[in-house]
């Protein structure tokens, strides 16, 4: 079991994880052992998450969430297994946390008056350089 908070709680059946041969520093020992973890974690099946929560985690995960509502993590940082695994963890509840939180509804405001002047007055005075950019008219001669 993960727990993400007092209320949520993500059993074992939830993840799967699989190891591979990691890529990066660690000599002959990269080519032997298999360090890399790839955590799989079930979000769209997953009844500790709201919908709207499972929603937000799809828009936080980008691409590592795959077409059957799985989010993929693949952690390959340190020379050992063991760490990788708890990485991995420790992101998948920092991602679950974030989505978690709903985003504040912005409030829409009104302009002030005098940033409705000051606009104006702006768009007069760019106009005026812009007609003077025109043809001279030369009647001298």
């Amino acid at each position: 079991m993960l727990f993400v908070t007092d209320q949520i709680i993500i059993q074992d059946w939830e993840l799967s994880e699989s190891f591979t041969r990691s890529s990066g520093p660690g000599g002959q020992n990269v080519n032997k052992v298999s360090t890399a973890v790839e955590l799989r974690f079930e979000a769209e099946r997953s009844p500790a998450l709201t919908p709207a929560a499972k929603a937000r985690l799809k828009r936080l995960a980008g691409r590592r969430w795959t077409l059957d509502g799985a989010l993929l993590l693949r952690v390959e940082d340190t020379r050992s297994q063991a760490r990788n695994r708890e990485l991995a963890r420790e992101r998948l509840v920092e991602l679950i946390r974030q989505s978690l939180v709903a985003p504040r509804r912005r409030i829409a405001t009104k302009p002030t008056y005098g940033s409705k002047i000051r606009r104006v007055e702006a768009k007069n005075r760019r106009g005026t350089i812009k007609s003077l950019r025109g043809r001279v008219d030369d009647t001298d001669s």
